[in-house]
């Protein structure tokens, strides 16, 4: 097919003043490029909105409805090809408020409804399982109902390496989530399904073999992925995550 100079795509939202408000009751909205998703945004607790006293640079509050199982999230279409399309490139700015009662998922799946579950749909953490639901995923997870609940997990399934359910096996050494704080967290997806994960710059993983090879396999190079980032509710209270950017990168499918 036809080729020119817009061979790379680029998404970065900054956050800097569109917002899916609280109270919209839609089932489904935009921000920039990005669709705002989940099984909450039709209510009226549940939206994105621009923090105004603790938002230097723009930062967007994802809040949840006041229902269990209940999510927010940002997303791109289900567009990305990883063997065609490759490397791809999910970086996001994120903040957790408080870290009880909520789980959050970066990275990439086949899966982006309007009323995206992440228990339901895509992914749940429980005690030392990870029920990994979508067929497609790799990114990082975090969930207040692990075990271990400051930590945060590479989580993948869909390649050729059988998706890990016991989440001891998948947690981030030395980088555990920290309430309040900023962490940055990168996920690069080679066109061979190899996944390498990052937090604050640094190689991520279970294991310093992971941190420096990544986990082959970890990822289809068959199925089209969107990237996203997530946050659900594990109680009756609408819950928040903050986001201070969010990148996607990949290089154009000339083929169509």
């Amino acid at each position: 097919m036809p080729q020119s100079g817009p061979g790379v795509i680029e998404i970065f939202e900054d956050f800097v003043g569109a917002e899916w408000i609280v109270a919209n009751t839609a089932a489904s909205g935009q921000i920039g490029s990005l669709r705002v998703i989940g099984d909450g945004i039709a209510e009226t607790d549940s939206g994105v909105v621009n923090l105004e006293s603790d938002g230097m640079s723009g930062v967007a509050q994802l809040t949840t409805t006041n229902e269990d199982k209940h999510a927010c999230g940002i997303a791109t279409p289900i567009m990305w090809d990883v063997a065609l399309m490759g490397t791809l490139v999910l970086e996001a700015r994120v903040r957790l408020p408080a870290e009880a009662n909520r789980a959050v998922f970066i990275g990439f799946s086949d899966v982006n409804s309007d009323d995206l579950s992440l228990e339901d749909d895509l992914i749940h953490g429980n005690g030392t399982t990870t029920t990994l639901t979508a067929s497609d995923l790799v990114g990082f997870h975090y969930s207040s109902e692990y075990t271990n609940a400051d930590a945060w997990h590479t989580a993948y399934n869909g390649g050729t390496s059988t998706g890990e359910t016991t989440s001891t096996s998948i947690e981030c050494t030395g980088e555990d989530a920290v309430a309040g704080d900023f962490q940055v967290f990168r996920v690069e997806l080679a066109p061979n399904g190899t996944a390498f994960f990052y937090i604050d710059g640094k190689p991520a993983g279970n294991s310093a073999s992971v941190k420096a090879s990544g986990i082959s396999g970890a990822v289809s190079t068959s199925v089209d992925l969107a990237a996203m980032v997530v946050v659900e509710s594990k109680t009756t209270t609408a819950l928040t995550l903050d986001v201070d950017y969010m990148l996607v990168r990949g290089n154009r499918d000339w083929t169509v």
